[in-house]
């Protein structure tokens, strides 16, 4: 009997020793190298194609557009592109519970396409349970397998000859030629290997489901990421019903997309218009709210931006913020102090965009000193008022992207002046809404109050 060969991966990034150390090397973690057996197999694996390549000069290769498959859903189209290319693997990780299998499952009950449905952590009734929850017209060709071997989920895929494939998930697949634990280095690389090997040999796009970490990574190495090409993020607070779907990489499409869904008891929603949604109509005017008017892709909407400001009980001023990068905030707030003289480095800040929403969007900058300022000297915004504008170091606003989608956004719903950058090249159009121009915080506070 051959001595079984045994090696040592890191269970951060996947990098792999002959002995045991304390910290890897690569990523610089510690304690992280793990001993997995290898066991290597006889036979060679066949490659993607088996015919012969050549050498051809890049002028003369002949390109033709993917063919995608049209999703049910709207929102899952558009951050993917425009649909599902044939033969891609795609990646979607989030925390437990906020809807991964919903989303999947609710896909495969409403494609008109026979649908292999692998899951490694619930039984068929438990998914059936499931189904009949989420809709009452269900896919006659959607097949469940209940299943953790690779080598037989394979087996049963050739067999079927499915138009699209869902695996939930892949830390739970185990090879027969790894002797190691699910969810190891070792174990999700070579499934995953398999998986996309199968799904570009017969032009099958596949759907893969993956666990994350407590700091929000995709567990698993991080070749897990660069192997397959698609990697969407769920994410939300699942105190809140909403839910942002992100593509952190996308081989076939643009990563700056979103799509928005609502968490209700028969699954998820699609959210046609966040904008409408995500602003509440207040019954009266109070200090610190305000309107920014952002942009995901090529999809404008509108966000709530709340402040408050108060003097610190505690003597050390407070600095929170839900939705918005802190640091930005603080950047802000030095901004306001140094350049427009507001007195804020002995008063508490708490700032939250409503709805559950965290975006990066620079634009919001100018809504949230908008908040800020009005929170300070107790004097509500005009809620006919939105904002888009980004705050330099010197006290300067800055103009944005895509201007004219975000005032056609704004003039849509019903508001009456939106305050903008004066180096923005606004269009020689008319537009419903009145453009206020400025270009410092000191002006911008005259002409805000």
């Amino acid at each position: 009997m051959a001595k079984l060969k045994t090696a040592y991966f890191c269970q951060n990034c996947g990098s792999q020793y002959a002995q045991w150390m304390g910290q890897c090397k690569n990523c610089g973690q510690w304690n992280t190298l793990v001993e997995e057996i290898i066991e290597k197999p006889s036979h060679k694996t066949p490659p993607f194609s088996k015919s012969k390549q050549h050498v051809i000069n890049i002028i003369e290769v002949e390109t033709s557009e993917e063919p995608r498959i049209k999703t049910p859903s709207e929102e899952l189209n558009r951050v993917l592109g425009g649909g599902i290319v044939l033969g891609s693997v795609t990646l979607i990780g989030g925390e437990p519970g906020i809807g991964k299998s919903t989303l999947l499952l609710q896909l495969a009950l409403k494609m008109k396409k026979k649908i292999f449905y692998v899951s490694g952590e619930e039984s068929a009734s438990q998914i059936k349970m499931r189904a009949d929850r989420l809709t009452e017209v269900q896919n006659p060709n959607c097949f469940l397998f209940t299943e953790t071997s690779l080598e037989k989920i394979l087996h049963e895929a050739k067999k079927l000859e499915p138009d699209f494939m869902i695996i939930d998930s892949i830390q739970t697949l185990q090879s027969q030629l790894i002797e190691s634990s699910p969810g190891t280095v070792s174990q999700i690389r070579e499934c995953s290997n398999e998986i996309i090997k199968y799904a570009k040999e017969n032009n099958t796009p596949v759907f893969l489901v993956g666990h994350i970490t407590k700091d929000g990574q995709i567990a698993g190495p991080k070749v897990l990421e660069h192997m397959v090409d698609v990697v969407l993020n769920f994410d939300g607070d699942r105190n809140h019903l909403f839910r942002l779907l992100r593509a952190n990489k996308n081989r076939f499409g643009s990563t700056s997309e979103i799509g928005i869904y609502e968490m209700i008891s028969q699954g998820l929603k699609e959210i046609k218009n966040p904008s409408e949604i995500l602003i509440t109509k207040k019954f009266e005017e109070l200090s610190g709210n305000s309107v920014a008017v952002t942009l995901e892709g090529n999809r404008p909407m509108l966000l709530e931006i709340q402040a408050l400001v108060s003097t610190a009980v505690y003597g050390t001023p407070q600095r929170s913020s839900t939705g918005f990068d802190s640091k930005r905030l603080n950047m802000l707030l030095a901004v306001l102090e140094k350049r427009a003289g507001f007195q804020l480095g002995a008063k508490d800040v708490f700032l939250n965009i409503t709805g559950g929403i965290k975006t990066d969007d620079p634009a919001l900058d100018l809504a949230v000193v908008a908040s800020i300022l009005s929170s300070n000297e107790d004097i509500a915004i005009s809620e006919h008022y939105c904002f888009a504008g980004e705050i330099g170091l010197s006290g300067e606003i800055r103009p944005v992207a895509q201007i004219e989608q975000r005032i056609s956004e704004a003039e849509k719903l019903g508001y009456e002046k939106i305050f903008v950058s004066n180096l923005n090249k606004i269009p020689k159009r008319k537009f419903g809404i009145k453009i206020e121009e400025v270009s410092k915080v000191e002006d911008f506070h005259e002409r805000l109050f």
